[in-house]
């Protein structure tokens, strides 16, 4: 089934509100396993919405109307598809009852004849009640085509869509997703190394998604059941994971979690809780953004007792207690001012981990380093690693987001080595 959204309202096209409910419908869709070719947004007018519905009949199966079933003069979606299909209106009798009883709780209220034509429906439709507002929505096939109609407020427009629409339109398969997230790899390298498997793709399908720092493939795909599409994702996923990136490196190492809203940090302060391992920071560039981050997640008073934003050199010797003469002399943005960071801060929090960030955000250079020279260090009771890390090209706000995420990562590493 080919579907399309046509959202109907002036306001719409001149920016005043946004047409949140076409992605609404969008996602609802493809769970049903339903496929959306097209969106279109169209004023209120009725020579043009007639323009619209023309060409939607023509490419669509299914054709789902937002907007415009109010009571002014200016709503006239079902007056249009009425016209369209050479329907007349007629009154929907729930509808009606319950614009009687609206009205007849609230005798301040003015019953207008307008009123009316929020209960009308396209005759023949099969009504959708509204349960939070007035205006009934309806479905009618004509032609070899469904349309339905919906009321444009989104708090009228969910609910009937979840209660009403979606078990008239279940096709039994659904659309189920399993997002692959990799850190490590730009995501036109991760594009390049699986072009063929890109280019070959039917069922499941893989779609890359490049986000700050990180890059995802959704696959996707219709089953009957989520065993059956987690069969078929195993396959492809398997496939992905045997490739290597351009140096060598196997895609399964850089490969760190699944789900639209998984994160380095999410993964990293689960392995923290799991191994009940303690952790601090040191923060030089990013300015606390690392404590912030893992302070954001509920629990974390059970793995990070505090920590210390240290932008100044004279503030890493005093509240750190290095001596000012070793960071003069090995300067701030070193491996071995980040390896001291990540030391004393362990050792003054007496906690089990400690890590540290300094570098350069830019734009402008520091002690002969360039914007997005980034020294991370991780300090445990038995050894300090430190990692170098290049963010050029990025701005102040990236460079100091993508070096957090360089340190969850390290902390990853690290305990995925217990």
């Amino acid at each position: 089934m080919k579907a399309e959204i046509i959202a109907v309202g002036t306001e719409i096209l001149t920016g005043q509100i946004v047409n949140t409910n076409a992605q609404f419908l969008s996602e609802k869709l493809a769970s049903l396993g339903v496929d959306v070719y097209f969106q279109t947004a169209v004023g209120d007018n009725e020579n043009r919405l007639l323009s619209v519905l023309e060409i939607a009949k023509e490419r669509s199966d299914l054709i789902i109307l937002t907007g415009g079933l109010g009571p002014t003069e200016d709503d006239l979606t079902k007056q249009t598809l009425a016209k369209f299909v050479g329907r007349d209106l007629s009154f929907d009798p729930a509808a009606v009852e319950k614009l009687d009883r609206f009205f007849a709780s609230r005798p301040d209220y003015a019953r207008t004849p307008n009123n009316e034509r929020q209960a009308q429906l396209v005759t023949g439709s099969t009504p959708l009640p509204n349960a939070t507002g007035l205006a009934v929505g309806g479905l009618l096939e004509a032609d070899g085509v469904t349309y339905v109609v919906l009321p444009g407020p989104p708090s009228e427009l969910k609910p009937m869509v979840n209660n009403e629409l979606v078990p008239l339109l279940s096709t039994g398969q659904k659309l189920y997703s399993r997002v692959l997230r990799f850190f490590g790899i730009g995501e036109s390298q991760l594009v390049t190394i699986l072009a063929e498997m890109i280019d070959q793709q039917s069922d499941p399908t893989i779609a890359p998604y490049a986000k700050t720092g990180e890059v995802t493939l959704r696959l996707s795909t219709k089953a009957l059941s989520q065993a059956e599409a987690d069969a078929k994702f195993e396959v492809v996923e398997k496939e992905i994971l045997a490739h290597k990136t351009f140096e060598g490196q196997p895609l399964s190492e850089i490969l760190y979690g699944y789900g639209d809203d998984n994160s380095l940090a999410q993964v990293a302060f689960d392995l923290l809780k799991s191994q009940t391992k303690t952790i601090s920071a040191a923060e030089s560039l990013t300015a606390g953004l690392f404590q912030a981050t893992l302070a954001d997640f509920a629990g974390a008073s059970a793995i990070f007792s505090g920590g210390f934003v240290t932008y100044s050199m004279e503030e890493k010797s005093r509240m750190l207690d290095i001596p000012l003469g070793e960071l003069e002399q090995h300067g701030v943005v070193s491996a071995f001012t980040a390896g001291k960071m990540a030391e004393q801060a362990r050792k003054l929090t007496e906690s089990d981990l400690a890590v540290s960030l300094t570098g350069v955000a830019g734009p402008d250079s520091l002690e002969d380093h360039p914007a997005g020279t980034v020294f991370i260090a991780l300090a445990s009771e038995s050894e300090t690693e430190i990692i170098e890390v290049n963010i050029a090209g990025r701005s102040r706000r990236d460079v100091r987001k993508i070096a957090v995420m360089h340190a969850f990562n390290l902390i990853r590493k690290t305990l995925l080595k217990n």
